[in-house]
């Protein structure tokens, strides 16, 4: 699943393509893009709605928090776009479009003419300052989703006096998503301090998306592995101070990540222009097992932790003393 820098990779590019633009024209190619993995079932109305709804707005920007990514909305008669409430034309801040990748969900820039991809499940005309297009999204396994959702305050973060901070208006589905490590209210003390609260692994407190949103299998792994802190040692029994390296240490790899476009290990995660990721030659632990550490050249080791598969150097991140 694409994790925070795949992510904002794809943001980074929609903000550049789309940001300012009207979308001139709405198709849902397939209406299990509008359900989520458990309810498939969309009715035709849904998508008709949903359609004419996105007709004639203007994308004011387009947002991410973690994983989650979506576009606020102005001047839109979003009524009956999946959303309670009698018709009325949302203003900045109030609608979104919200894109969830998912599993293998992408979001591409192509010009009107270029062939559709055979898994493309929708596409937006668009009109704007960086020119005339479409906006597609691509999704071969549909466990990615689309939808128009409300904006609400999200978690706060922490402000400059310590105090909590603004809590910054998301899409409705990030309403419970913890900060992510590259946003200014996000704290490595505050958020230290949570996990260690956590009897958990502290590789499933930093998968964790309502204590750190935006960190996934792959990012935990190497941000453990650059800490010296073993995936599977208890949150509540580490020293803060090891939780803080680990979180700065999810930060740095993630930003180094972000250089390179992320992480590809096949043609599921592209950016908007269908490129791929290159951070896969950098991975020091995850997807290495047998192989031998870049550091000590003891053989990375695979185990299961929470039905995920986590890598680990045994010498360099030693297993924690239970006292």
């Amino acid at each position: 699943m694409p994790e925070l820098p795949e992510v904002e990779s794809v943001r980074r590019g929609l903000s550049a393509w789309l940001t300012d633009a009207t979308i001139t024209r709405a198709r849902v190619l397939d209406a299990r893009i509008l359900g989520t993995t458990s309810a498939r079932n969309v009715p035709a109305e849904r998508v008709v709605s949903f359609e004419r709804a996105l007709v004639g707005v203007r994308i004011a920007s387009v947002e991410r928090r973690g994983k989650y990514m979506w576009m606020p909305l102005a001047g839109a008669e979003l009524a009956g776009a999946g959303l309670a409430g009698g018709s009325e034309t949302a203003e900045v801040g109030e609608r979104a479009l919200a894109m969830h990748l998912g599993m293998s969900g992408q979001a591409r820039i192509h010009e009107a003419e270029d062939p559709l991809h055979p898994h493309t499940r929708a596409v937006f005309d668009v009109a704007g300052p960086a020119g005339v297009g479409q906006l597609r999204f691509v999704d071969q396994r549909i466990f990615g989703h689309l939808g128009v959702e409300r904006l609400v305050p999200g978690v706060a973060g922490v402000g400059a006096t310590g105090t909590p901070g603004e809590r910054r208006l998301v899409a409705e589905s990030a309403r419970g998503a913890g900060l992510d490590p590259f946003e200014d209210g996000f704290s490595v003390p505050v958020v230290a301090r949570a996990i260690a609260r956590k009897n958990v692994a502290i590789k499933s407190a930093l998968l964790d998306q309502r204590v750190v949103s935006g960190v996934g299998n792959i990012y935990a792994d190497e941000a453990l592995f650059e800490a010296g802190v073993h995936p599977v040692a208890r949150a509540s029994r580490l020293r803060i101070s090891r939780i803080e390296r680990a979180l700065e240490a999810a930060r740095d790899v993630m930003a180094r990540a972000l250089e390179v476009g992320g992480t590809s290990f096949d043609a599921l995660y592209v950016n908007v222009n269908g490129e791929s990721g290159y951070f896969e030659r950098s991975l020091q632990v995850y997807g290495r097992e047998g192989q031998p550490c870049v550091r000590c050249s003891t053989p990375i080791t695979r185990v299961v932790l929470g039905g995920r598969s986590t890598h680990v150097c045994e010498r360099c991140q030693k297993p924690q003393r239970l006292r």
